[in-house]
C-alpha cells in the first residue's frame, strides 16, 4: 500500500479543459473519512461558483480493512466519485482523499466523456503528489528505570523503531512504535537485554508513511 504526503493545506493540485469544462483535481493525505469530507469542504469553499466538486476517499488498512466513501455531487450516478474512486484503488492507495472540481462550460460530455475527465483529473494530481510507502508497525507501551533508558534506545535503533509519547516520573513510560515484521525480534532483545526485567506491553497496529526516494 502507499499514501501520499500532501497535506489538506497544500494538496497536491492540477487540472485539465474537456470541450471547455474546467476539472480541477486536488489530492490530500488524511487519517479518518471526517477529515477528507473536511477537506472537500474547505474545496467548495474555494470553488463558490464551480458546479460540482465530486470526491474519492480511502483510509485504513493497517488491520486489513479499508473504509471507501464518494460522491458524485450531482453528476450522473457513477460518472464522476467511481471514476476518482477507481484511480486510489488501482494505485493501491489509502488515507487519502482526492477532490474534482467541475466548471462547467457548456458542453455536455456524456457519460463516457465525464467517467474519463473525472478520472484524468485524479490521476494528474496523484501525479503531482509526493507518494510514500505504507509500513505497518506494532505499538507497545513500555516502562522503564531511568538507567534503563539508554540501552532500550540502542535496542530500538537495532531494529528500526522510534520512541513516542514519552512521560518521565518516578519511572519512564513511553511507547515504542516498531515495524510489524521485527516486532518478535523486538520483545526478544528486550527480554535478552533485560533479562525478562522489561515487558513490552503490545498495544494496536499503525502505518506509517515512509517517503519514497526519487
Amino acid at each position: 500500500m502507499q499514501t501520499i504526503l500532501n497535506t489538506p493545506q497544500a494538496p497536491a493540485h492540477d487540472a485539465l479543459v474537456e470541450k471547455k469544462s474546467e476539472f480541477i483535481g486536488d489530492a490530500a493525505h488524511v487519517a479518518t473519512l471526517d477529515e477528507a469530507l473536511a477537506f472537500v469542504e474547505t474545496i467548495r469553499e474555494r470553488h463558490p461558483k464551480a458546479r460540482h466538486v465530486a470526491y474519492a476517499a480511502v483510509c485504513g488498512g493497517a488491520d486489513g480493512r479499508l473504509s471507501e466513501r464518494m460522491s458524485d455531487d450531482g453528476e450522473p450516478s457513477g460518472t464522476a466519485g467511481k471514476p476518482i474512486l477507481d484511480v486510489l484503488k488501482q494505485s493501491g492507495t489509502t488515507d487519502c482523499v482526492v477532490a474534482v472540481t467541475r466548471y462547467f462550460g457548456g458542453i455536455l460530455l456524456g457519460s463516457g466523456g465525464l467517467v474519463r475527465a473525472y478520472s484524468s483529473a485524479a490521476s494528474l494530481a496523484m501525479k503531482a503528489a509526493q507518494v510514500a510507502r505504507i509500513m505497518v508497525a506494532r505499538r507497545y507501551r513500555v516502562r522503564l528505570e531511568y538507567p534503563q533508558l539508554a540501552r532500550f534506545q540502542q535496542v530500538l535503533a537495532q531494529v528500526g523503531g522510534r520512541q513516542a509519547d514519552e512521560t518521565y516520573g518516578a519511572n519512564v513510560v513511553l511507547t515504542a512504535v516498531i515495524p510489524l515484521d521485527a516486532a518478535v525480534r523486538f520483545e526478544e532483545r528486550v527480554r535478552e537485554t533485560f533479562n525478562a526485567a522489561v515487558t513490552p506491553d503490545p498495544m494496536d497496529l499503525v502505518s506509517i508513511p515512509v517517503p519514497v526516494a526519487e
